[in-house]
């Protein structure tokens, strides 16, 4: 049996897909609390480029890079905990909005659908 693939169907594969993209590019980045910023504004960018994406903001917490860049050489590695993420993907008459944050229950970095609107 062959199924019809939606615009509803692509906005939410393509949010899945930069929400990955977004993960996998740019956890084990070195930082310091110093660069936060500057990487928040680096991953904000690079995801903003990609087709279909309307709104992305970054977050990376800033106490957990100051707790642990404490050691000897004053920096750590972007983990998937430190981020929170919220994305506005649109395709076509579909606007969908996904989110990566971490899951203290879970202790897992979560991605997750927040809203599907159809035009």
């Amino acid at each position: 049996m062959m199924m019809v693939i939606t615009d509803r169907d692509n906005a939410l594969f393509e949010a899945g897909i930069k929400l990955g993209a977004l993960y996998h590019q740019f956890v084990g980045s070195p930082l310091n609390p110093g660069t936060v910023d500057s990487l928040e504004a680096a991953i904000t960018q690079s995801i903003s480029v990609q087709p279909y994406v309307q709104h992305i903001t970054v977050n990376i917490d800033k106490d957990m890079v100051v707790e642990k860049a404490g050691g000897e050489f004053g920096y750590c590695e972007l983990e998937g905990r430190m981020l929170d993420v919220e994305a506005t993907i649109v395709f076509n008459n579909v606007t969908v909005r996904v989110a990566l944050k971490f899951d203290r229950g879970l202790d897992y970095p979560l991605m997750r659908i927040i809203d599907v609107m159809e035009e």
